[in-house]
């Protein structure tokens, strides 16, 4: 193809560049360019829908800037806002501070004002131990409580992005496992799994009995009455 025909091709999507922004702002004294980024780290943190990673931040400032640094800083700045900066899900987001929870509930009728349906007891519990213990099969998540959890109890996990299909089990019939998501992270406010609570801790406090679960002393919505036991290898698809 001929530079002149080059140049007149269309562009497409993929050949949109970035807008080139001023990052190191050599011009300005350092105080002056240290607001800068954290106006940009912030306005950047506030317009994003989930939690922002650090390679997205970096865009915006400078290589000598410590972005743990400006973080800090513009936490100190909000201490005395209704909001703050949270690190969840591998990034960065506003979030209300918890003591205006009930403000917020009694302003839009649910407490997060986003329009997240509030789990079940069993729901919660399933939820869980897919935290704990994944990847895991809905036969292996039966198994372990010693009911059968439903499909409809899965569904409503996923439905809110919770959970998700993670790799198949090498078990007969290859059922797809289930792993928690990103969105698991950021609604219960946990930057990695490893900020997950000590399962041995939990026993230890008496808040959690992996005896009682094994047990089948689980919430009675836990099972729907309907099923075989089997995993979902059909109906179960990957994202």
């Amino acid at each position: 193809m001929s530079e002149a025909a080059r140049s007149e091709r269309p562009r497409g999507k993929d050949d949109v560049q970035p807008m080139l922004v001023d990052t190191e702002l050599e011009h300005l004294p350092q105080e002056l360019r240290w607001r800068e980024w954290m106006g940009r780290v912030e306005a950047v943190i506030f317009a994003a829908n989930e939690p922002v990673p650090r390679e997205v931040l970096a865009r915006v400032v400078g290589k000598s800037c410590n972005l743990e640094l400006i973080i800090d800083d513009i936490r100190a700045e909000l201490a005395s806002r209704p909001y703050e900066l949270v690190s969840v899900a591998g990034g960065w987001q506003h979030r209300t501070k918890k003591v205006f929870g009930d403000v917020i509930h009694a302003a839009f009728g649910q407490r997060s004002g986003k329009g997240e349906k509030e789990l079940s007891q069993a729901e919660a519990l399933v939820l869980m131990c897919i935290g704990y213990f994944q990847p895991i099969t809905r036969g292996e998540l039966s198994s372990f409580f010693g009911k059968e959890v439903s499909r409809d109890l899965i569904g409503v996990l996923r439905a809110q992005e919770l959970i998700a299909s993670g790799p198949r089990s090498p078990q007969p019939g290859a059922p797809y496992t289930y792993v928690t998501t990103k969105n698991f992270l950021s609604q219960f406010g946990l930057d990695t799994l490893r900020q997950l609570p000590d399962f041995e801790a939990l026993e230890d406090a008496g808040l959690l009995s992996k005896d009682k679960l094994l047990a089948g002393d689980i919430p009675a919505g836990l099972a729907s009455g309907e099923g075989d036991g089997t995993d979902d290898v059909v109906e179960d698809q990957a994202p």
